[in-house]
């Protein structure tokens, strides 16, 4: 069985303002990168951006290895508590994440870990570089 790890972040300039989701999707036993990708979020906060970027890693990671174990790494404590079920999601449009989220990951077998924030810069980078160029992007390798 394969596992893999997700890094996932997000990037918001103003916290709302404009805002990207980024992932580098890794396998666990080499450490060598499968694919990154960086998603365009328009006018958004941080967490948001953190959603659409793990969102983003787990379309790609399911589309390669849809039968992997995953384990996604955040930096947002707030995603990975609500992700794992231990804190209530109050906010309409994060209950839409969250949902999103669920669908796209179906029946794969996850686990959410948090990491700080200096563990999760290839994230970062993915979803600035989004942020600089305006697109999104998919580089599967």
């Amino acid at each position: 069985m394969t596992e893999l790890i997700i890094h996932a972040d997000g990037a918001s300039r103003g916290n709302p303002g404009d805002a990207a989701g980024g992932a580098v999707v890794t396998r666990a036993d080499t450490g060598d990168v499968v694919a990154e990708v960086g998603v365009i979020c328009g006018v958004a906060t941080n967490n948001v951006a953190e959603y659409r970027g793990m969102i983003a890693g787990v379309e790609v990671a399911k589309k390669l290895f849809p039968d992997a174990t995953v384990t996604i790494r955040l930096d947002s404590k707030l995603v990975v508590e609500q992700m794992s079920g231990r804190w209530k999601v109050k906010h309409p449009d994060m209950q839409q994440l969250v949902k999103r989220a669920w669908q796209v990951i179906g029946d794969m077998a996850v686990s959410f870990t948090w990491v700080p924030r200096e563990d999760n810069s290839d994230a970062d980078r993915l979803a600035n570089k989004a942020l600089d160029t305006g697109a999104d992007f998919e580089h599967l390798y």
